[in-house]
Parts: C-alpha cells; structure tokens; sequence
C-alpha cells in the first residue's frame, strides 16, 4: 500500500502537461481509452425516451382567493416583501404574484401564513 500512496503523491506533484503524456502512455501501454467511459456513461442518458424529472427548487407562490380578512392578507403579504401600504394593498386586490424564485421552505411558509391571515395561493 506504501507503494500506491508514493504514486499518489508523484501525480499531485505533476503538471497538467506531464498528467496528460500520462494518461496517454498508459491508453497505449493497455490498449484502453479514457474518454470511451464517459461516452458510454452519457449514450444511454441521452437516448432516454422519458428522462427523470429534476427535483425542482425554485417555486412562485401567487394568490389564489383573499378570503375576507383583506386587511390581514395585506399584512402578511408586506411581512413577506418590501412593499408599501398601497402597494401590497393593489397585489392583493389583483390576486398577483407574492414571491418568485423562492425555496420550498420559504414557499411552504408564506403558504402557511397566509391561510392563517384567510388567503388562499397556489406554489408552482
């Protein structure tokens, strides 16, 4: 083992120069590649009729319905913006956008508050 962990240390004392006249002696010495590794690890993602959906991790979170608690809604709408009085008041009137781009946490918690203010909104 003393021998691999002598080799280890030789490579990290290399240069990008001397590593790539390496890996190219080694393909020719053994008769391999190291890029065909790669390439058969991407063909069969690629070729996927039906790819995995990727987790998502960024969520909007709109008003659906203000209930009528109107004053409350507009409360909690400013606890979770910057925006003024009137303004806050005019995205609750218009059923707009409260957040965008937000985590699931941070989503799930403007959700929660605002159905204990009497709103309900949607997280897309």
């Amino acid at each position: 083992m003393a021998d691999i962990a002598k080799f280890i240390e030789e490579i990290k004392g290399m240069t990008v120069v001397e590593l790539n006249e390496l890996v190219k002696a080694l393909e020719e010495e053994f008769g391999v590649s190291a890029a065909a590794p790669v390439a058969v690890a991407a063909a069969p993602a690629a070729g996927a009729a039906a790819p995995a959906e990727e987790e998502k991790t960024e969520f909007n979170v709109k008003l659906k319905d203000i209930g009528a608690k109107k004053i409350e809604v507009i409360k909690a709408v400013r606890e979770f913006t910057s925006l003024g009085l009137a303004e806050a008041k005019a995205l609750v009137e218009s059923l707009g956008m409260i957040k965008e781009g937000v985590n699931k946490e941070e989503a799930d918690k403007i959700a929660a508050r605002m159905k204990e203010a009497g709103a309900e909104v949607t997280i897309d």
